[in-house]
């Protein structure tokens, strides 16, 4: 009989990759000779990490969080969440909600339909627009809070959420993010939240992804870390075919998203 592969194989060393993502932080600030940094921040698990760790790295005072809520969209408990956790780590923030500059731009736009992806993505590209407009005026870098998991199957805006300087968590899957949360002493209300880009009303990560995130990530695990063929990860993991051929499927679809625009050589 097979052995199972289980989640227990993602347990990381959380003090390791905590000193190894701070010296990171601190070494793209000192490369570029940057002032501080600007982290956007939801309230969820991967920003409230990231914050967090670049506070650790570099000081309160270097750090500025944006809160860019859809007041129709947003959740008041995550604004709550982003705004107590900020005041914990002592950094300043700035609120600025995007309804408003998202309506001036669909109402600019002569189309009478407006797809729910497009205008989803473009709210995510307004939230890039205003960090690195912050970012300019400070001299700061704008942070990335992608993870691994979402990073390898394509669920971010490319030049939105995808648009940052750095991505200090990027190489952690989303149940290793959540594993330095909790080391990190965050809430529980942030470590054990659904997940969501809240680009939408009612939106759900769970209800977009091809599997739940412990299940997502050990698909990309045996995947990718362990090279391992598909139809043996459905065995291994005991996951139908067409569930680990999808998140294959995305991965591959996925990779422009990853790279630099190809160009004529």
């Amino acid at each position: 009989m097979q052995k199972r592969i289980s989640i227990e194989v993602l347990r990381i060393d959380c003090k390791k990759a905590e000193d190894e993502i701070i010296e990171f932080i601190r070494r793209m600030v000192r490369e570029v000779n940057a002032k501080g940094v600007i982290v956007g921040l939801s309230g969820g698990i991967d920003s409230s990490v990231t914050v967090t760790l670049c506070v650790k790295a570099l000081g309160p005072r270097k750090v500025i969080g944006l809160l860019m809520p859809d007041p129709e969209v947003t959740p008041l408990s995550d604004l709550e969440d982003a705004r107590n956790l900020a005041l914990n780590l002592g950094i300043k923030t700035y609120t600025i909600p995007i309804d408003s500059i998202a309506k001036i731009f669909l109402d600019s736009i002569p189309l009478r339909k407006k797809d729910r992806i497009a205008v989803a993505n473009m709210k995510a590209r307004v939230r890039m627009a205003i960090s690195y407009f912050f970012a300019n005026s400070f001299d700061y870098l704008v942070v990335g809070t992608g993870d691994k998991s979402e990073a390898l199957i394509g669920y971010f805006t490319k030049y939105g959420d995808g648009g940052v300087d750095f991505l200090p968590i990027v190489h952690l899957y989303k149940t290793q993010v959540r594993q330095l949360g909790e080391y990190l002493g965050l809430p529980k209300s942030i470590v054990s939240k659904t997940p969501s880009p809240q680009l939408w009303k009612g939106q759900k990560a769970t209800d977009e992804i091809p599997a739940s995130y412990d299940a997502l990530d050990l698909i990309l695990y045996t995947l990718l870390d362990l090279k391992m063929r598909s139809e043996e990860i459905a065995s291994k993991l005991k996951i139908p075919s067409r569930i680990v051929q999808e998140v294959e499927k995305r991965y591959r679809m996925s990779m422009h998203k990853r790279a630099y625009p190809p160009m004529l050589k």
